[in-house]
Formats: structure tokens, sequence, C-alpha cells
């Protein structure tokens, strides 16, 4: 899935030193969730590229800027009662930032989540200082749902965090 100059793809096994560098950075890890380690090691994404490897069907993906590799990004499927609804995870290198790649890269895969895995819902739950995010989910028609008052604890620091959503428009 790609336009002009960003694309996602499979993570492969050949992306691990570069994504290992640039997931090891604080600036990228304040805004993602814990279980993502920091630091962050070789041996972390090699784990975590053999473990997409297992996902039926693909959810997470490499995201690639002028035939580089930039990211990642997820639609992490729900359970249950939520079966057809998906939570959208990314982040982008931080010498990467200021691009609109993340914009690009959310775009692909809101198309992907709806059009091959025929989901009714995609959300997401942005920390409250990470406005780029909120901005780059805003430019790709995602709404915002609401603000959940002191739902986050990161750091040590006790944060909102601001659920967006979009609805799969062949379901409204």
């Amino acid at each position: 899935m790609k336009d002009q100059k960003t694309q996602i793809r499979a993570l492969k096994l050949s992306d691990k030193s570069r994504l290992a560098k640039l997931a090891n950075n604080e600036n990228i890890w304040n805004n993602l969730r814990d279980y993502i380690p920091f630091p962050y090691h070789e041996s972390d994404a090699e784990f975590f590229i053999k473990q997409t490897k297992t996902q039926d069907p693909q959810q997470s993906f490499g995201i690639i800027y002028k035939d580089e590799f930039c990211g990642v990004i997820s639609l992490i499927i729900q359970n249950d009662i939520y079966h057809k609804s998906a939570e959208i995870g990314y982040w982008i290198g931080e010498p990467f930032w200021g691009h609109g790649i993340a914009t690009k890269a959310v775009k692909l895969i809101t198309e992907y989540g709806f059009e091959k895995l025929n989901l009714i819902r995609i959300y997401a739950g942005v920390f409250q200082h990470n406005i780029a995010s909120m901005k780059t989910l805003e430019k790709n028609g995602y709404r915002k749902e609401g603000i959940f008052k002191k739902a986050i604890i990161k750091k040590g620091s006790i944060l909102d965090e601001h659920r967006y959503f979009i609805i799969n428009k062949n379901q409204e």
C-alpha cells in the first residue's frame, strides 16, 4: 500500500537495525505505551518483527518514506464483541518528523483496515501533549470522541487521553 513517497509494507528482519536505532529515542517512547521497551535494542526489534510474522491477518507494518524505513504503524484488532474494531498505533523516527509521513501512513492503514479487514471502526488514544498526532488523525477524518481525564500514567505523570475514531463509510 503506497502513495507517491510513502508506503507501508510488512516488516522484514533486514529492518531490525534501523527499527532499533529509530525506536531507541526517548522523544518517541514518551508517546508510546509502556509495553514498548526503552531503551530499545536490536533484540527487541527482532522479537517484534518475528511476532508480526505470526499475525493473521497482517496488522503491523513498516513505514517507508522515499525507500527508507522510518517507522511502524499497526492496527490492533480487538476481541469478543469488539472484533470489528481496531486501535491504530504508530510512530515515526525523529529525523523524519515534519514531512507529513504519519498523515500518509495513517491514510494507507485506515484504507487497509476498512477495505481489506472489513473493520467498522478504528480508534486511537493520544497522550494530551501529542498535538502532532491529534492533527495527523484529524487530517485523515478521525474525530475526537472525548477526553479521558487522568487516564494515563507515563513516567510518573498523570495525563489525559484524547480518544479519536473513524467509522467505515460503508457501515454508516
